[in-house]
């Protein structure tokens, strides 16, 4: 079986615009990628595109991912739209990087996009409530926060994790989202703004919480052979993963971890050959910052339990043992639902090739990226290595 490169990858910057579309935003992330790849991308190169997208409140379901290709002159290009939720680009890319893999293609697009912010606060609940179990927790008024809200009760009555660690998440990742141009909540806070900020669902308050964005995440994946056509730096996708499990939490038997990530990344560091000893970096689906603490325990960078110690001695936080969300992650950079997974990746690229600025992590040579969709009804994990890496 073939190996598969990353070759480009870029974002927009993640926020809220009520002047773009679903689409215009895709065709300025996917332009940014392009302009990443040294040899250049021209539509005629790529053989397969995958997109993921939520349609947050409804718009263009049906046809949704020719839409896009259209849009950005790839009309030609089969292209296969993916709703897994909000791991919808993390299956994506897993889709780009099996035609890679399995010989169908050469050259293909991934990534996502999404519009968040059209909806008022009274509706979009409802729209991000179809990504959970729908009649046991949604339509029983069950909202994410208060899905998450469960989980982080449930993490500290077993392991006495505490609030201020779950705020110590929060000032972690704003302090690194103050360094990324692309941050929607790019500034800092202190743990004080965390703890004291107001409850949304107990224990959780409004900075244990990542907001709702508009963006656009594109990465370009290839072959070896193409791959050495287009740049002499490309970023090898060691291992992928990925895993589903019951949407509801009443159907689990534990509330404290994610059965699919774990299963994901397990997967991931076998086809990798590696273990969580030897990531350098990460960046996790921290849509609440109780999910960052289960995600160290679920990659395994800890044992189960002490996610919360993790943060609190700093081994996550730029110049630690292992720098986990560079990037700000969903809490600062901000989680427009179908382009996290991708917007994860655009790090990944960033950081392998030294191109991180701030928030580089010194002597990065391998990366993962986590990707969850709902409360952990589907994940995807990925293993990157920089061009340093030989297989």
């Amino acid at each position: 079986m073939r190996d598969a490169y990353l070759i480009g990858a870029a974002q927009t910057d993640f926020g809220s615009f009520p002047d773009e579309s679903y689409r215009s935003l895709f065709r300025e992330a996917y332009e940014a990628a392009v302009e990443t790849v040294p040899g250049g991308i021209e539509p005629a190169d790529v053989d397969e595109a995958y997109i993921g997208m939520l349609s947050i409140g409804g718009r263009q379901i049906g046809l949704s991912a020719p839409a896009i290709a259209e849009h950005v002159g790839l009309s030609k290009v089969p292209c296969t739209r993916l709703e897994n939720a909000c791991a919808a680009s993390g299956y994506a890319i897993r889709d780009a990087v099996q035609a890679v893999k399995s010989g169908m293609a050469d050259v293909v697009v991934a990534g996502g996009t999404e519009i968040m912010n059209d909806l008022s606060s009274e509706t979009l609940p409802y729209w991000l409530g179809v990504s959970g179990e729908m009649e046991w927790e949604r339509m029983a008024g069950t909202t994410f926060a208060g899905v998450y809200a469960q989980i982080a009760s449930a993490h500290m009555a077993n392991y006495e994790t505490t609030r201020e660690q779950l705020s110590r998440v929060a000032v972690k990742s704003h302090r690194n989202g103050a360094m990324n141009p692309h941050a929607q909540l790019g500034f800092e806070c202190s743990l004080e703004d965390a703890e004291e900020a107001p409850i949304i669902a107990h224990p959780l308050t409004l900075y244990h919480c990542c907001p709702t964005t508009d963006g656009a995440a594109v990465t370009i994946i290839a072959s070896e052979d193409a791959a050495e056509e287009y740049t002499d730096r490309p970023i090898r996708i060691a291992g992928v993963g990925a895993a589903s499990d019951s949407i509801g939490l009443f159907q689990r038997d534990s509330y404290t971890n994610l059965p699919a990530a774990r299963t994901a990344a397990d997967r991931a560091y076998e086809m990798a050959g590696v273990g969580p000893d030897d990531v350098d970096f990460a960046e996790v689906h921290d849509c609440f910052s109780i999910a960052e603490i289960v995600a160290y325990e679920d990659l395994r960078f800890c044992e189960q339990g002490k996610g919360g110690r993790l943060v609190e001695e700093g081994e996550t936080a730029l110049g630690g043992r292992i720098p986990v969300n560079t990037s700000g992650g969903l809490k600062s950079k901000g989680h427009p639902i179908g382009a996290t997974g991708a917007g994860q990746v655009v790090e990944m690229f960033k950081q392998l090739r030294g191109e991180a600025g701030e928030r580089q992590v010194e002597d990065a040579e391998r990366g993962l990226a986590h990707n969850v969709g709902g409360s952990g009804g589907a994940a995807s994990v990925h293993i990157f290595e920089g061009p340093e890496v030989k297989p």
